[in-house]
């Protein structure tokens, strides 16, 4: 396995396409900019289409003959991610790349979406469990195709409460945001074992960015009041946190890493997983335990409406 890998490694992307979700700002934006720069047509998905104008507009400065196409997408909203699904799927082309990147941190009172599930529970992975099988049909028989959904290093620290997957009983900022990327952790598994079940083209793989300087340490914890925590955050992050676009190259290695294979996951090769070039990284054994996996995957049909029927034949344990 190749060391110090950077987007140079990258394969030509001409002719595919890439959905990336949260692309408007942070890690998003940059995997955007790189995949385009390696000759993709990207679709940046925004929920704020002035801040996507704007990214759009800044990756085209750059690379004047980038194909970027400014897509609206609330992942909030699952009556939202039906359109935008609606809307690839009408195209020939296909999708040959979907990164499930977007995302909301630590945000200090409960908020719910617009379906009333936990905003961080709803955001992170339902609205990413809907998109992907919503969009999945576009994918899977396409050779070479992927979904990448981005974890965190705090999927170690979380735990699924199936009879509280909402934080109504018990919430608290930081064990909703683990809760969310352990759930994220597990449905890349999941989803793995039920491609390679129905013998699909496409590929589940995880990537996570370290800590990354993004506009996610801001947001979350300014929503509803972050009191000293937003201010502590906004102060040390930058001083501490990667570059958002080194945040980005564990999703790129995962999105077009030839070598790459499904279930892999990979994340900063630097001390504890904090900054670093990609490599292929562990996941907590709580991500790998594939009866809580079934179990989640199908309290999320339940919960979004959504379900899989192309890689539905796989039986739950």
């Amino acid at each position: 396995m190749p060391t110090g890998w950077s987007p140079a490694d990258m394969p030509d992307q001409h002719g595919r396409t890439a959905l990336v979700t949260g692309a408007n700002s942070g890690i998003g934006f940059h995997a955007a900019a790189e995949l385009a720069g390696q000759g993709a047509h990207v679709l940046l998905a925004s929920r704020d289409a002035d801040r996507g104008r704007a990214a759009r507009a800044a990756i085209v400065r750059e690379l004047p003959t980038a194909s970027i196409e400014l897509v609206g997408l609330d992942l909030a909203d699952l009556d939202s991610v039906a359109r935008l699904a609606g809307q690839v799927l009408d195209r020939p082309a296909g999708l040959d790349l979907l990164i499930n990147n977007a995302g909301v941190m630590a945000v200090p009172r409960r908020r719910t979406t617009a379906q009333g599930f936990e905003l961080q529970f709803g955001t992170n992975h339902l609205g990413h469990f809907a998109l992907t099988g919503r969009l999945l049909p576009a994918m899977v028989a396409r050779p070479g195709s992927r979904v990448v959904t981005v974890s965190s290093i705090n999927h170690r620290l979380g735990s699924i409460r199936l009879d509280d997957l909402q934080g109504e009983q018990r919430y608290g900022p930081w064990r909703a945001y683990n809760q969310s990327k352990l759930a994220n952790a597990l449905f890349t598994l999941e989803l793995d074992r039920r491609l390679r079940a129905a013998g699909a083209e496409t590929i589940s793989v995880g990537a996570h960015p370290g800590y990354s300087h993004t506009a996610l340490q801001y947001s979350g914890p300014r929503l509803g009041g972050g009191g000293v925590f937003a201010w502590v955050m906004g102060l040390s992050t930058p001083l501490i946190a990667q570059p958002a676009a080194k945040g980005a190259l564990p999703l790129l290695r995962a999105a077009t890493d030839p070598d790459a294979r499904g279930g892999d996951y990979y994340g900063p090769s630097g001390l504890g997983e904090g900054r670093g070039s990609p490599r292929k990284v562990a996941y907590a054994r709580a991500a790998r335990d594939e009866q809580l996996a079934s179990r989640l995957w199908q309290a999320s049909e339940a919960l979004t409406g959504v379900t899989f029927p192309s890689v539905s034949g796989r039986a739950a344990p």
